[in-house]
């Protein structure tokens, strides 16, 4: 699935990179230490994926910029969840659910 997001994202005038795909389980542990991540994070599992986007060259930080993609993933499926609603939002985080 991660594929057809990265198509919608060139669909919609995007650019993208890869952010993080996975994340070992050491690391997450560092970064729950931080606050800049939890210890049991669905990039250990390769079920989650963070997306550089840009578009005419610049990179696009903010949520909102994610809004689009964000939306269009939530909609391919009940699992499908977007960090852009997360309580501290992730915009640029996607992730699918355990099954």
């Amino acid at each position: 699935m991660v594929a057809s997001l990265i198509q919608q994202a060139y669909a919609l005038g995007y650019e993208v990179t890869l952010g993080e795909a996975w994340r070992s389980p050491e690391e997450a542990a560092r970064l729950a230490k931080t606050g800049a991540g939890i210890a049991k994070s669905l990039h250990i599992e390769r079920l989650a994926i963070d997306l550089n986007l840009f578009k005419d060259g610049v990179y696009l930080s903010s949520t909102a910029a994610h809004r689009p993609l964000g939306e269009w993933w939530e909609k391919q499926s009940p699992d499908c969840r977007w960090g852009g609603r997360f309580a501290r939002a992730d915009g640029n985080h996607y992730e699918m659910r355990r099954a």
